[in-house]
């Protein structure tokens, strides 16, 4: 529950009672996204401790946001979907969403890198239609990150959809992908393009020549990419 009420009568205020604490709107952004899960929640939302998750999830659920259903007894597994109310949020967070792009300068937008936060964005939003139809294994490195946080790996699985480990998972590389976590979290946000960061040597790409070229094709790019910057 809110803190604090505004005490005003005005649905905004209302609204805000709900909607403005600490990580409420980040955390509807992964529900709108379809994430239903409690780690996948985390995974969207990884600076956010378990234990405040938890406090907005049940005020969520408080408010009639979000619905929590058990799926499973031992050990106990929800899922928490939106409701009807819930899912009228997704325009507006959308609209947040694209304000932020468009309106935000760049250079504070990517000082807040976040190598697991990218990686989860990039596997839920990428493209597999330019893709081989076969089990695709793309390696991302970062050089610069520490050990724990250089390697990532997507696998995309005709029959299974796109998997993220951050432990190698044994299977034959069919792109390798070297730059600085800037660079790629750049091209994701729609500010960079692969061609241009190749070009200037920020991004080295070894591996399948046809998976290469068609890589600003299937890079799950984020949802407000497409949006004009006003500000850089």
């Amino acid at each position: 529950m809110a803190a604090a009420s505004y005490k005003q009568f005005c649905p905004v205020a209302m609204a805000s009672e709900i909607l403005c604490n600490r990580w409420t709107i980040v955390l509807l952004r992964e529900l709108c996204a379809g994430s239903t899960r409690f780690n996948d929640l985390r995974r969207g939302v990884p600076r956010m401790s378990p234990a405040l998750l938890s406090k907005r999830l049940k005020e969520l659920e408080a408010h009639g946001v979000l619905e929590r259903t058990l799926i499973q007894k031992k050990p106990e597994v929800f899922e928490y979907r939106l409701t009807p109310a819930g899912l009228e949020l997704g325009t507006v967070v959308e609209a947040i969403g694209i304000w932020g792009h468009r309106w935000v300068e760049t250079d504070p937008s990517l000082e807040n890198l976040d190598p697991g936060l990218l990686m989860w964005d990039m596997r839920r939003g990428l493209n597999v239609t330019p893709l081989p139809l076969r089990r695709i294994i793309i390696q991302f490195i970062y050089p610069e990150l520490t050990e724990a946080e250089q390697n990532w790996w997507l696998l995309v699985d005709p029959k299974h959809g796109v998997d993220l480990c951050s432990v190698d998972p044994g299977f034959d590389v069919d792109l390798f992908t070297r730059s600085d976590l800037r660079t790629m979290t750049a091209i994701w946000m729609g500010l960079d393009t692969v061609v241009k960061a190749v070009a200037d040597d920020r991004l080295l790409l070894i591996g399948d020549k046809d998976i290469v070229g068609k890589m600003q094709l299937w890079l799950g790019l984020s949802p407000f990419a497409v949006q004009a910057k006003q500000v850089v």
